[in-house]
């Protein structure tokens, strides 16, 4: 009888547990629904802050073990297991692009442009292990991050995307407003940049549309679709929440890595002696 009674004590905790968390969902999402965002001068949503993604997407966009990265750097170059952002759980590659993929992450160490301090392109940026600013005007938005001096100014002045002058790491984005959530449409990149430190890649055909939605004081909504003819066999998305960072006196601080990189681009070109 004492067992079965312990028994009935641990099932009736555990419903009133799970009753519990169900109501603090459905308050949580109510308070979501019910979010009076805040809005600037111009009547549009307010972006204004420093914000950071808080996951393991910049190391894999897809579900990933822990596995190792750097031996001679133990557990610190290793690479954390990760949930996916990716919907669906897998990125939809065509066959020779799942190829060069794969090559990618057997010459991650060397070939990843984040390791050479390159720029990180769209989207990639959003989810460095850095937080990013985001400061918004009228006509232009100014996104500054601080890995590689990196910024994009978002175009908010067109009434259609224009096409870049020039293909770049960072490519050209414009932007539009659908009612609470800030669209960006970004092109024109010059193929060269990784989704993340695995391998995953675009060339100089991806079209990145970029969805930022604020769901409470501290938090965006980010999302994107993100389509490549070249690489991938149909468009595809990745979303997560960015968290504002609440620090006292927190600021964007430049991260200029190109020193770091030099013996691994250049090192090769050392004169050595007696030669």
């Amino acid at each position: 009888m004492k067992s079965q009674g312990s028994s009935t004590r641990l099932v009736t905790a555990a419903a009133v547990v799970g009753v519990t968390l169900m109501i603090a969902s459905a308050l949580g999402a109510a308070q979501s629904s019910t979010y009076a965002v805040p809005k600037t001068a111009d009547g549009k949503p307010d972006l204004n802050g420093i914000w950071q993604a808080i996951n393991t997407a910049n190391w894999d966009l897809e579900d990933h073990p822990a596995q190792a990265g750097l031996p001679q750097t133990g557990a610190i170059g290793a690479i954390p297991p990760g949930q996916g952002v990716v919907e669906g759980g897998e990125i939809p590659y065509r066959p020779e692009a799942l190829t060069k993929k794969k090559e990618n992450f057997q010459k991650r160490l060397t070939d990843d442009p984040e390791v050479k301090c390159y720029l990180p392109g769209v989207p990639r940026a959003t989810y460095l292990p850095y937080p990013f600013q985001i400061i918004q005007g009228t006509k232009q938005i100014m996104m500054v991050y601080g890995y590689a001096e990196a910024n994009r100014t978002i175009h908010m002045d067109k009434v259609k995307p224009e096409p870049a002058p020039i293909d770049s790491w960072m490519g050209r984005s414009h932007g539009r407003w659908e009612g609470n959530t800030l669209v960006v449409d970004a092109a024109g990149f010059n193929g060269e940049a990784w989704l993340d430190r695995s391998g995953n890649f675009g060339s100089d055909s991806l079209h990145v549309v970029e969805r930022y939605t604020r769901t409470g004081p501290d938090h965006i909504a980010y999302e994107a679709t993100i389509e490549d003819p070249k690489v991938f066999t149909r468009p595809w998305k990745i979303s997560m929440p960015l968290y504002r960072r609440m620090e006292r006196n927190v600021r964007i601080l430049e991260f200029k890595c190109v020193e770091f990189s030099e013996e691994l681009l250049y090192g090769h070109l050392r004169r050595q002696p007696g030669k």
